[in-house]
């Protein structure tokens, strides 16, 4: 897996109201500089790298979530999420329902953001019944979280097999395929 370097960038825009609500941007920078500016100085331990999945291996774990769906005569959808819960990859499986798209997405985000097994998480619920009112998660069989330097770096999410238990032998279908 590569690491990836993310720096901020700092832009300066001037936005401009017009008569009846128009907005027009201007790239030019302000008069005075801002009191404050962080330094982005390696060497002060300002700076954090983190681990992402590269687009191409999100793809083939996504490809080897449908294969083994297909394997199984299972019409699912797959979706792949980054350490931060925004979508990388989904693919919605021929023959997946309507309802499989957002609830692959929401099984992802929900496997990262806990790094566990939706599985094992739906279990939470019976002493935390208001885990369920977080936005954006499904404590639903299905998802799966996928690891790296003993931290989570992204989520796994399949929905539209008859059971939560085929979804989530899906999802590891794909983290497996990142292992290779």
């Amino acid at each position: 897996m590569k690491k990836k370097l993310v720096l901020g960038a700092t832009a300066a825009a001037v936005l401009t109201a017009g008569t009846f609500g128009a907005v027009s941007a201007n790239a030019t920078a302000p008069a005075a500089a801002p009191a404050a500016v962080a330094k982005a100085d390696a060497d002060r331990g300002n700076l954090r790298q983190t681990t992402h999945l590269t687009i191409d291996a999100a793809t083939d774990a996504a490809e080897a979530v449908l294969e083994a769906a297909e394997k199984e005569n299972q019409r699912v959808s797959v979706a792949v999420v980054d350490r931060n819960g925004n979508t990388v990859v989904t693919l919605r499986g021929d023959g997946a329902g309507p309802q499989s798209y957002e609830s692959a997405v929401r099984k992802a985000f929900t496997a990262v953001s806990w790094n566990a097994p939706t599985s094992e998480l739906a279990k939470r619920l019976e002493q935390a019944p208001n885990l369920k009112d977080i936005p954006g998660t499904l404590f639903l069989g299905g998802g799966a979280p996928v690891t790296a330097n003993g931290g989570p770096i992204a989520g796994i999410g399949v929905a539209g097999a008859p059971s939560g238990d085929l979804d989530e032998k899906f999802a590891r279908a794909g983290v497996a395929e990142l292992a290779k």
